[in-house]
């Protein structure tokens, strides 16, 4: 046990590196099903952005509503990869039955059980990362861990593509023939993604040195209040959200801007290809030079690409936006995650990554419903400008009111 403990594999803690294998056949998995919804919400099911933006967000809130319990028990009862497991299990369950959806109520089912499983798994998995890495790598980790997870997205999307290309052709909608063979394809790598993470991660044992930690020394630190910079950050971070509607509306964007089903695959290939590159080269640097300078960076190149859609008038500018897309992705989610683990006592990992992943998630049903309302009833550009402008609100909250944490 000492042995896999301690070794590391290609340069990282063996849970980090494993997860990231976890996560990268579970992405090849759910980007192959869930990432083209949209289309086959509208294309197929013929419902409307409406319905869009509530199965985004509804999916997406309630599985804030589970990390944020799934958390405090990981912290509570030490018993992290369980949960991960369990969460892991539940997506993978749920995959399958999106063959049977003939209604977007049906598709809001199959998404909210595998945003179930997603809620339950994340805050205790990124707990583990967090637990498995030095302080001077948590960057590093976190970033790496992104990268193979996009890389995964990567996999996912260029097998859809194929597939798409190989039943439909370059036709511009989504088939039902072309969407199901998918699912069935992508069911497979999430299986397999439980079986690794069952047997190669192992819960974090405590260092030698805290090993002879008294109960009620844990007991204490449980009790540790959060910071007021953590607390900072959340509020920041929800008025982000706030104008961060679910993805599905830069993928109807592009359909509106005249892109193929086949074409906006391509394009989400191109966005997680940048997203893997960038990812863990930003964990790196916010490791040197801080993680605030690379969020607040992340954010502005997000309000910019906001503002992009919002102007785009053409299908090739979408090409662009969604590699530039893919930077900011690249630059802010690995690094966030690093600076919670900053801002928090080690014993309260779990719980904080529950109330900052419940922050982005419950901000996200109001945050689609109202962009799909503004894509019905005002412009498809108007959501694009409400998320700009928030996001660039919330750039200058961190600039102002947040410095980097010492030590």
């Amino acid at each position: 046990m000492k042995t896999i403990e301690t070794r590391k594999v290609l340069g990282l803690h063996p849970n980090v590196f494993f997860l990231g294998i976890v996560s990268l056949l579970t992405d090849i998995s759910s980007e192959m099903i869930f990432t083209l919804v949209p289309l086959f919400v509208t294309n197929v099911l013929g419902a409307g952005a409406i319905a869009v933006g509530f199965i985004g967000g509804v999916s997406e809130s309630f599985d804030a509503i589970f990390r944020i319990f799934s958390g405090r028990i990981s912290d509570r009862f030490r018993k992290r990869k369980f949960l991960a497991v369990l969460g892991y299990g539940i997506s993978t369950l749920a995959k399958p039955f999106m063959l049977l959806a003939t209604v977007w109520q049906g598709v809001l089912a199959v998404r909210f059980a595998d945003r179930l499983g997603k809620g339950i798994r994340s805050s205790p998995r990124d707990a583990l990362i967090a637990d498995s890495a030095e302080a001077g790598v948590r960057g590093k980790s976190f970033g790496i861990h992104r990268a193979m997870d996009t890389a995964g997205a990567v996999l996912g999307l260029a097998i859809a593509a194929v597939m798409i290309y190989l039943i439909q052709g370059n036709r511009l909608v989504l088939g039902l023939e072309a969407y199901r063979w998918i699912v069935i394809v992508g069911v497979i790598p999430a299986v397999l993604a439980v079986l690794i993470l069952a047997a190669f991660v192992h819960e974090r044992k405590p260092a030698a040195k805290d090993a002879t930690s008294s109960t009620e020394k844990l007991a204490a630190e449980l009790k540790q209040p959060f910071s007021m910079k953590f607390k900072l950050f959340l509020v920041l971070v929800a008025i982000f959200s706030l104008g961060n509607s679910s993805d599905f509306f830069i993928i109807l964007r592009a359909q509106d801007l005249g892109s193929s089903a086949l074409g906006i695959t391509i394009m989400l290939v191109l966005f997680n290809i940048v997203y893997a590159i960038v990812a863990a080269p930003a964990g790196i640097i916010s490791d040197k030079l801080g993680r605030k300078r690379v969020i607040v960076l992340g954010w502005m190149i997000y309000g910019l690409v906001y503002l992009g859609f919002a102007l785009a008038q053409r299908g090739w500018q979408a090409w662009l936006l969604f590699a530039c897309y893919g930077i900011y992705y690249g630059i802010t989610e690995g690094v966030a995650r690093a600076y919670v683990a900053d801002l928090v006592p080690a014993a309260r990992r779990g719980t904080a990554y529950g109330y900052y992943h419940g922050v982005v998630g419950l901000t996200l049903l109001p945050a689609s419903v109202l962009a799909g309302w503004l894509w019905d009833t005002v412009s498809p550009a108007a959501p694009f400008y409400l998320g700009a402008g928030l996001a660039f609100a919330a750039m200058a909250g961190i600039i102002i009111l947040l410095r980097e944490p010492s030590g």
